[in-house]
């Protein structure tokens, strides 16, 4: 599956932006489907994950629970990542991301596909 992902912008701390990945080659209803993003000089870092069948569990970072949701369409072959309340150290090139294994959501090791990231930028 190639994923694209796109949305990412400057914005001022305090705003909202939502990120898409558009999937193609195959449908997403079969995998589990993330966001990572890696900040300058840091090593990536999970954001938030969707699961794949029916119920669509969600899980997310720590730092952005309650103020990003992940949500997916399977018709679509589209998953979204909508970040409220922006702060400055969210600033970050998000990735998107794909995986059929069952290994830990949040650990970049289990997930096979990879998406080239968007930039999202933050001023304080």
């Amino acid at each position: 599956v190639q994923l694209q992902a796109c949305g990412g912008g400057l914005v001022q701390t305090g705003d909202s932006l939502r990120l898409s990945c558009a999937a193609s080659g195959r449908t997403i209803r079969g995998y589990d489907m993330g966001w990572f993003r890696q900040a300058p000089g840091k090593e990536r870092e999970f954001v938030a994950a969707i699961s794949r069948g029916v119920g669509d569990y969600t899980y997310y970072a720590d730092s952005v629970k309650g103020r990003f949701t992940i949500s997916r369409d399977n018709a679509k072959n589209t998953v979204y990542l909508l970040m409220n309340s922006l702060k400055f150290e969210d600033t970050a090139l998000y990735y998107c991301t794909a995986r059929t294994t069952y290994d830990s959501v949040t650990t970049t090791r289990g997930y096979n596909y990879w998406g080239q990231g968007t930039l999202v930028t933050v001023s304080s």
